[in-house]
This record gives structure tokens, C-alpha cells and sequence, in this order.
């Protein structure tokens, strides 16, 4: 149907941590249906690459370089949205680190902090601030991993961000659906971005998904009906666990 193709044409989509990976991918794959982007992330060389090559699919792209963790950079980020755009249409909270593969006795507190603050603090933080300017019909995509669920020796910062995102987004969806904007929980299994190389460098990247896979099946979500919804999108390699 015409109406499926254009469905979020001219809709404005906020993509945190977009300068590689899953949220890179994401912008591409929702740029080709023709919305305008806001995207961030912490190295404005790296985002304002990834903005030229977004603006030659023909949308308007602001880069706003933005650490998640930094209530005041967050707020400057959404008063750019404000004065550039006016509304918020989609937000997909994807900036995120991870932490070098080490049991509970040896990690640092500033490695458990960094992660904490960025994985989850950042995704409230940028959430709070975006909620103003998301309307009936808004979609919400958070990603989480499939760590949100399950648990991996070695990864316990990690682990612990994205098992509170889950919690948070659950109930960020319940306070949702009377204003009728949609939260979706992004649960990606192995997929081959620059993440594994704090985890596990060595990592058999062949039998991964690739960020396109993940970015494609995210934008057909957020092209359902809005009488319709998909509350947790868990995708998995077709090689199984690594």
C-alpha cells in the first residue's frame, strides 16, 4: 500500500549514538523513508561525517554533538530540536558503551560507573527531555540488547544498564499508552559493530547480524499501524549464540 511506504515520510527522528553501528544504520534505513534526522554522539568529527552522509539521501540532518550522561548537554540538544524542527516524532535511544570482560572482583568503579550513566541514566535522561515535544502517534525505540535479559559472565556493568532498561522501558510504556506513543525494547543479539572490541576482540564477527539487519526490522516496526505496536523486538543471528 502507497499509505505503508510513506508512513514516516516528513516525520522527524532523534537517534542518540548515531555516528556508527546500530544507531548509523538506523538513521540510513529511516532517512530512505524520508525523515529528517537529529542525530548525536560524543566526537563531533565522526558525527559530522555520518551527517554528510546522511544529508545526500536528500533530508535535513542536525548533528549535535552530545554526551547522554550530561543533563545540561541533553538539554541543549532538545532546545536545538525545538528551534530547528518543533516536534518530536521518533526517538531511538541507542548511545551506549561497554566494558572490558572482567568478573565482578576486578572491574573498577569508574568502568561500572561509565556504563551505568551512559546505558541507563542517559537513555531517562534523554527520554525526560524528549517526552515534551513527542505527540499521539510518537514511537519510542530503546536499545537494549538481548543482555537485557540474559546473563553473561564477564559483563556485569553491562548486564546490570541494560536489565534496568528493560525495567525502565516497561514502565515508560505503561505511562505511555494513554498519550498513545509507543515504547519499544530493541533486543539485538550478536551483531557485528565496534562494541566487541571492549568485550571480546576476538569475537567471530561472520556469524554476527549486521547493523543493517537490525536498523531494517526496527523501521518496519515503526511503520505498523498506529492501532498496533511491537512492545519487544528480540532478534537473533541465525548461527544461534556465539
Amino acid at each position: 500500500m502507497a499509505e505503508d511506504r510513506h508512513r514516516l515520510r516528513e516525520k522527524v527522528a532523534l537517534i542518540t549514538g548515531a555516528s556508527q553501528g546500530i544507531g548509523l544504520a538506523i538513521a540510513h534505513f529511516l532517512a530512505q523513508e524520508g525523515c529528517d534526522l537529529v542525530i548525536t554522539g560524543r566526537k563531533e568529527s565522526t558525527l559530522n561525517k555520518a551527517a554528510k552522509e546522511l544529508a545526500k539521501l536528500r533530508v535535513r540532518v542536525l548533528p549535535v554533538v552530545c554526551d547522554v550522561r550530561d543533563e545540561r548537554q541533553v538539554a541543549e540538544l532538545f532546545a536545538a530540536v525545538k528551534k530547528r524542527f518543533g516536534r518530536l516524532d521518533i526517538l531511538v535511544n541507542n548511545a551506549g558503551v561497554a566494558h572490558s570482560n572482567l568478573p565482578v572482583a576486578r572491574i573498577s568503579l569508574t568502568e561500572w560507573n561509565e556504563v551505568l550513566e551512559t546505558n541507563l541514566t542517559g537513555t531517562f535522561l534523554v527520554t525526560r527531555a524528549a517526552l515534551p515535544l513527542l505527540k499521539r502517534g510518537g514511537s519510542i525505540v530503546n536499545n537494549l540488547s538481548v543482555s537485557a535479559k540474559r546473563t553473561f559472565p564477564g559483563m556485569s556493568a553491562y548486564t546490570a544498564a541494560k536489565h534496568g532498561g528493560l525495567g525502565f522501558t516497561k514502565a515508560l510504556r505503561e505511562e505511555l499508552r494513554p498519550q498513545g506513543i509507543r515504547v519499544i525494547a530493541l533486543l539485538p543479539g550478536a551483531t557485528d559493530t565496534a562494541i566487541w572490541d571492549a568485550f571480546w576482540a576476538g569475537a567471530p564477527r561472520k556469524r554476527m547480524m549486521s547493523a543493517e539487519t537490525v536498523a531494517q526490522i526496527v523501521v518496519n516496526a515503526l511503520k505498523l499501524p498506529q492501532d498496533s505496536t511491537v512492545e519487544e523486538l528480540l532478534i537473533a543471528p541465525t548461527t544461534g549464540a556465539l
